[in-house]
């Protein structure tokens, strides 16, 4: 039995990642919980105009929630129901590029993140995560939840013979095959040393500095490359996200 199925805690933090209308005054939320991962909950009564939870089901909010499991035959065997949920403190929500950054980030979890799965860690990067919404803080998350979910190879050996990197050589992310050498003109190209560095930070768990070897790679291989290994890891769909700030930003040219 996983052991994320194990008896759930009486209360849990959670953030809302996602929400949508379950009858005419309750909603269906997707969680992302700390000692959970991601949970469909439905919450009952929480679109009434005098709901307290209104005010309370934010999203980019920390919270705490009671849930239980729903009745035999009233709803799906994987989802739960909200009992309770109060704020326990948080930041001011993000507005303008931020704001776009912060769905991009909610929309990464419910990409890659299965039911039921618990990431201790990667719930306290993302909660640090948006209190910090620049790029570095983007990318350090970025490779936090591939290498996560297993799909992060080992940025300070080469793909093929798994020995380790030349610091001033160039280098590119495979999905498939790893770190391989590459050209000057590869858009996504990183040298040795910052790859090696971004490993040890991985590795050192510390997101200061993990958020200390974003900063010092190259801004645009580093995003290139990143790119490159979620969009082959979603398949053809882009994410939607980022798809409407590029639309937005064509809008402002």
């Amino acid at each position: 039995m996983n052991a994320s199925r194990a008896k759930a805690p009486a209360v849990q933090q959670a953030f809302v990642l996602h929400h949508y209308d379950w009858s005419e005054t309750s909603l269906v939320l997707d969680l992302f919980t700390r000692e959970q991962g991601r949970l469909a909950v439905v919450a009952k009564g929480a679109k009434r105009p005098y709901s307290q939870l209104r005010a309370v089901l934010l999203p980019f909010q920390r919270i705490q929630v009671g849930l239980s499991r729903p009745a035999k035959g009233e709803a799906a065997a994987e989802v739960s129901t909200l009992r309770s949920a109060e704020w326990v403190g948080g930041h001011t929500l993000p507005a303008g590029a931020a704001l776009f950054s912060a769905y991009y980030l909610n929309e990464l979890l419910l990409k890659f993140l299965a039911r039921q799965d618990p990431h201790p860690a990667l719930f306290e990067a993302y909660a640090q995560t948006l209190a910090r919404l620049d790029e570095p803080a983007l990318r350090a998350f970025e490779l936090r939840l591939l290498a996560e979910v297993g799909l992060l190879p080992d940025l300070s050996l080469s793909g093929t013979r798994q020995t380790p990197l030349e610091l001033e050589r160039l280098y590119t992310i495979s999905p498939e095959t790893g770190v391989l050498a590459a050209e000057a003109e590869n858009p996504a190209a990183l040298r040795g040393a910052s790859l090696v560095q971004l490993q040890a930070a991985l590795l050192h768990g510390s997101p200061a500095a993990l958020h200390q070897a974003c900063e010092g790679a190259p801004a645009q291989a580093l995003r290139a490359a990143l790119r490159g290994l979620l969009q082959y890891h979603l398949g053809h769909k882009p994410l939607r996200t980022r798809q409407v700030l590029l639309d937005v930003q064509k809008l402002m040219e």
